[in-house]
């Protein structure tokens, strides 16, 4: 019964899709911010209920602010430079996180900060311009390292760690270091950015990722001191699923994305007691972003482990298909890694902002 349940839980995933992916879904994001609200101390409980409920907002927590950058993709740039946010009609369910932003205000909150973040840097995975924002969820370092460093490919100043130290530093009303790309203007906008982003960071293939050549084997980018965008995979996007699905296109970062679906969308009493036994970062608030982040490239490590790429055969949309040792086995491993994740996402949300707000 359990394998059945996990292998279940894999299938509730989405077809192919060229936007960029969000780590979690909505439902695991709002599972970090609901830990993280268990485990906040007064005055940090405080100074969240008063950033994040001004005028038109009410009621909101971290677990409901923590879905706010991906409905932040509804945002879409016209041809005459306006920008506007689209309810995508083929996927309406993608509106259920940001109800509680649909406020006139709220929306052209989102709409505003995605102008002002669209071209500090060009991001076109498609062929197609899709915002400077949406590079800010994730970093791509090869299964290769041990840990994660600025000077690494799959790293640069608009990525996922550099976000959340930019988002951190606006909420210690501090300027954002240079070079980073990022405007955030106040520290609502902030604290809605980083209880996303530190959910991000703990979704494995969001910060490791497997460079392959047009053999399917691994190649090492920081040996070429490039990235070549043949052998990039991005995060798994570019890997195609045959096995878990038969005859549907899945891609491997969005399995990945995908939660076990006994958790829902809040916090469950094993994992707020998991979370609770999350050691305390060591060192400067400033190198716990760098640090959580080496954390879950190890992690990623494991997320790879015995599988097997391959060329996709047209007229597959992905470069490379996988398949595994050992399926069952597998999604077991995926199920307890992805319990595990959570768990520290929000202990380590809650554990930040106790450290600002002590």
């Amino acid at each position: 019964m359990l394998r059945a349940a996990i292998a279940l839980g894999w299938l509730a995933v989405v077809a192919l899709d060229p936007a960029p992916a969000s780590a979690w879904g909505y439902q695991g994001h709002r599972v970090v911010g609901s830990i993280a609200d268990q485990l906040l101390k007064p005055a940090a409980k405080a100074q969240v209920q008063q950033i994040l409920n001004d005028f038109d907002t009410h009621g909101i927590d971290l677990r409901k602010a923590a879905p706010w950058p991906d409905c932040v993709k509804s945002v879409v740039r016209h041809d005459d430079g306006k920008f506007h946010y689209e309810v995508d009609p083929d996927h309406i369910e993608f509106e259920v996180p940001c109800t509680p932003f649909n406020s006139t205000r709220e929306r052209a909150r989102i709409v505003d900060y995605a102008a002002r973040n669209w071209s500090t840097c060009s991001y076109t995975p498609d062929g197609f311009e899709r915002g400077c924002h949406n590079t800010f969820h994730f970093l791509d370092v090869a299964i290769q390292r041990s840990y994660v460093d600025r000077g690494l490919q799959g790293t640069n100043p608009h990525d996922l760690v550099a976000a959340i130290e930019a988002a951190i530093a606006v909420l210690q009303g501090k300027p954002i270091p240079p070079p980073f790309p990022f405007s955030i203007k106040d520290r609502k906008e902030a604290l809605l950015l980083l209880a996303h982003f530190i959910g991000d960071l703990h979704q494995p293939l969001h910060v490791g990722s497997v460079y392959l050549d047009g053999n399917g084997r691994l190649v090492d980018p920081d040996v070429a001191h490039k990235v070549d965008p043949d052998t990039e995979t991005n995060g798994g996007n570019a890997i195609e699923d045959s096995v878990a699905v038969p005859f549907q296109v899945i891609n491997l970062h969005h399995e990945w994305d995908d939660i076990p679906t006994d958790l829902g969308d809040a916090a469950t009493g094993e994992l707020v007691d998991a979370a609770k036994s999350v050691p305390p970062s060591q060192g400067a608030l400033e190198s716990w972003p760098a640090a959580w982040a080496t954390d879950t490239l190890l992690v990623a490590h494991d997320a790879f482990k015995g599988l097997v790429f391959k060329p996709a055969q047209p007229p597959a949309p992905a470069k490379w298909t996988v398949t595994y040792d050992n399926h069952i086995d597998y999604l077991q491993a995926a199920d307890a890694i992805k319990r595990k994740q959570l768990a520290k996402g929000g202990a380590r949300l809650a554990e930040l902002l106790n450290t600002i707000w002590p």
